[in-house]
């Protein structure tokens, strides 16, 4: 159940960019602000919809704490370098940034856990992040203009991402993914919190933007989340990681279907790239982690 459950959070995944436009073309909100209420929802929400449904999902060993607060801050420092990243660099050129992740992931856990780290591993990563580099364009990286501060963030970005999915790679061996999620975005908001003094936030909040806000809290945040930290439960971490990369292709596919955005003939081959990948992965079949 992991590959098609890593597939599914990626899909899901793959809505957050439609809905933050919707968003942003409808009001005035810094995406720092965006990304601090969204971890700040998503963790209200399912800490009340957990203490109703699930209450013995809260509980949680004091000795876990500090893996918890590496998975808040790792997540909520990826949300802020992410969002800065693009109002320096550019969506595009942070996309790339982060297609990095896979391999620092598939490093890491070669050496914490002893996950095998073979050559089609490698593969898969050289055709997601090929793949990436032709979606956003291959000359992004020459035509964009990176300041220092970008060039920290483009290392920020792919080894915060890489943190969160370690950490919650160890948090789910020994808890439920609800639990793990309430517990990270909780850390996650509280991470952002500094950041809101001097941004503007979305008060008042148009009616029309709600149901967007909604949709980028339900679908791509709780379900997402929730989907991929199971995906995390049942594969290696590096496999989950390259998997969640055909978010790419799905985020091309949507901008295409939903917002009348033109697919190039190099955007379309790099999503075949990534998807390649994803096939390589699936057919090798790798044993299912404990």
């Amino acid at each position: 159940m992991g590959f098609p459950a890593a597939l599914v959070a990626a899909a899901l995944w793959g809505t957050s960019g439609v809905f933050v436009k919707l968003i942003v073309s409808s009001m005035e909100i810094s995406a720092l602000a965006l990304a601090f209420w969204r971890d700040l929802v998503a963790f209200i929400l399912l800490l009340v919809g957990v203490r109703l449904l699930r209450p013995e999902l809260l509980a949680f060993r004091r000795q876990d704490w500090v893996l918890v607060t590496g998975l808040g801050i790792s997540l909520g420092g990826f949300h802020a370098c992410w969002n800065l990243g693009v109002m320096l660099n550019g969506a595009a050129v942070a996309t790339v940034q982060q297609a990095a992740m896979p391999a620092i992931v598939a490093v890491a856990a070669w050496v914490v856990w002893r996950e095998s780290l073979t050559w089609l591993n490698g593969v898969a990563i050289l055709l997601t992040f090929g793949g990436t580099v032709l979606v956003s364009g291959p000359d992004v990286l020459s035509r964009a203009e990176i300041a220092w501060s970008g060039l920290l963030l483009g290392v920020g970005i792919p080894l915060l991402y890489a943190g969160w999915n370690l950490f919650g790679k160890q948090l789910r061996r020994r808890y439920h993914p609800l639990t793990v999620l309430t517990y990270g975005f909780g850390v996650g908001a509280a991470i952002l919190l500094p950041f809101q003094f001097n941004a503007p936030q979305p008060w008042p909040f148009p009616w029309q933007v709600g149901i967007s806000f909604a949709g980028l809290i339900v679908l791509p945040t709780i379900l997402g989340f929730t989907v991929y930290t199971f995906a995390l439960g049942r594969l290696p971490a590096s496999v989950a990681t390259i998997l969640a990369m055909s978010e790419i292709a799905f985020v091309a596919v949507y901008a295409y279907l939903l917002l009348g955005e033109r697919l190039t003939a190099g955007q379309v081959m790099g999503s075949l790239l990534v998807v390649a990948g994803v096939i390589l992965l699936i057919r090798r079949q790798e044993p299912l982690a404990a």
